[in-house]
């Protein structure tokens, strides 16, 4: 009955979004790299090299790889440490519902779909 459950896609779908949100933020980073801004494309080049590894945790997810549930609710809680350590820090950080939902929810959600002894053992073969 633990193997038929659906938390891992709902999981996986998360990921997709939120690596969806890394390859835009990388992208949006190159114009300032060509205008200069050495830097930017570090940070472009990381932010795609993240969201690529998060597909592949993705991935993971649904195949029921075991290493992938504690890496990917280890990178979620390092998200979202980060983001509320932006959110305390008064450094002008956007704090608009949609940084919210994409910044605290999404990281959030995805611990709790993966968060559990019911889920450690869908993920043990």
């Amino acid at each position: 009955m633990s193997d038929q459950s659906a938390r891992p896609e709902g999981a996986f779908v998360l990921m997709l979004m939120q690596a969806t949100f890394w390859v835009s933020a990388g992208i949006s980073a190159f114009p300032f790299a060509l205008a200069g801004e050495v830097f930017m494309f570090v940070l472009g080049l990381a932010s795609l090299v993240l969201a690529s590894a998060a597909c592949l945790l993705a991935v993971g997810l649904v195949r029921r790889w075991r290493w992938s549930r504690r890496w990917v609710i280890a990178l979620e809680a390092i998200c979202l440490a980060g983001s509320v350590l932006l959110l305390v820090v008064p450094i002008g950080a956007n704090r608009g519902p949609v940084s919210l939902m994409v910044n605290i929810a999404l990281p959030l959600g995805v611990i709790v779909l993966l968060h559990g002894k019911r889920m450690r053992s869908v993920f043990t073969r």
